[in-house]
């Protein structure tokens, strides 16, 4: 009887440091869609970015807002259904997008040009890749089906973002 109770306990506890680590890697994930947004945003209005640069990269914007959107939504039913704290999620979002911001700075420094603006975007890219693979190799541990197929799109279309951000810095160093 005790081993069971043991074993319950070990499992709980690992099912809630799970869950920590899942709603942490969620926070991050909106986060850094936040800050993509808001990155290409500063980018163009600081005039950093090409017109034909800009309407490639105004579509990327487009679907991280819609993503961002998405990921709120199951978020709100991840809290329903799988007891997913909103404040630890909004509160890991607001910081990591806080960080974001401060990289993009601290990357472009004091007098930035174009190539070091596409290739901030191509690391902000890479970052969002990365945290919704995490969030992919994790989903097994919720739930909720739907959140592993729409991190599965998200992802999908990040890859694409990303695949847009190296062509736009490669194609801008080759025609330096």
């Amino acid at each position: 009887m005790t081993v069971n109770i043991i074993k319950f306990s070990v499992h709980l506890w690992n099912s809630m440091a799970d869950q920590e680590m899942i709603q942490e890697k969620i926070g991050e994930a909106l986060g850094l869609e936040k800050a993509a947004q808001k990155a290409v945003k500063d980018l163009d209005s600081r005039g950093l970015l090409k017109p034909e640069q800009m309407r490639k990269l105004s579509k990327m914007k487009e679907q991280a807002s819609q993503q961002e959107e998405e990921m709120q939504d199951l978020v709100k039913e991840l809290v329903e259904s799988d007891g997913f704290d909103q404040e630890t999620i909004d509160e890991k979002a607001e910081e990591t997008a806080e960080k974001a911001s401060k990289m993009m700075e601290t990357y472009l420094g004091d007098e930035p040009d174009t190539q070091e603006a596409l290739e901030f975007l191509c690391l902000a890219e890479g970052a969002e890749v990365t945290h919704y693979e995490v969030l992919n190799s994790v989903s097994k541990d919720v739930k909720n089906k739907k959140f592993g197929t729409k991190v599965r799109s998200i992802l999908k279309e990040e890859k694409g973002h990303l695949d847009i951000c190296t062509k736009l810095a490669k194609d801008n160093a080759a025609s330096a």
